[in-house]
């Protein structure tokens, strides 16, 4: 290929040609491989002058940001794990029901964002529920009831006894 900097018509072209390939390679390292042959194609774009071997240079930009991918998704799990042992329990760790944290995660996933979103902040993000008032752009007790109703509304999903959080009262 000519060495000059890439045009709309040959960024198609490559797209049309190697961009399917491209993520299903991406597929063995990472979860997110569309994010990844993008991100090659956005450094495709910002090269001075096109690589030698245009698909070559492909293939190795999205293994490298593939396995970066990964590596980030693992180590935020790692972070989030570690951050979730640190905080209080949701449930009572005297409860006879087992925890099964894909229903877990399920269940939160399905609350209206208002209440995931007061949820998250306040158990992972130790926000008071005074915090989460400013930031949500809402009143204290507002915040709480959501806090409230997001935990009713888990321990009714999931049929588990939900612990009293000591900071409930806050007001």
């Amino acid at each position: 290929m000519e060495m000059s900097r890439i045009g709309p018509q040959l960024l198609a072209r490559l797209l049309d040609e190697h961009g399917p390939a491209l993520e299903l390679f991406a597929r063995q390292w990472c979860q997110n491989p569309a994010d990844v042959v993008q991100d090659a194609f956005l450094q495709l774009i910002r090269q001075r002058t096109l690589p030698d071997n245009v698909a070559g240079w492909l293939y190795h930009v999205v293994r490298n940001g593939a396995i970066t991918a990964a590596r980030s998704t693992e180590r935020r799990r790692r972070h989030e794990t570690t951050a979730a042992q640190l905080h209080d329990h949701w449930f009572d760790p005297t409860s006879t029901v087992p925890l099964d944290t894909e229903a877990v995660t399920q269940s939160l996933a399905e609350l209206p964002l208002d209440q995931r979103e007061t949820i998250v902040a306040h158990l992972w993000g130790g926000l008071s529920f005074e915090q989460i008032a400013v930031l949500t752009d809402t009143s204290t007790s507002t915040a709480h009831r959501r806090y409230q109703a997001g935990l009713a509304a888990l321990k009714k999903t999931l049929g588990a006894p939900c612990q009293k959080n000591r900071s409930t009262n806050e007001s």
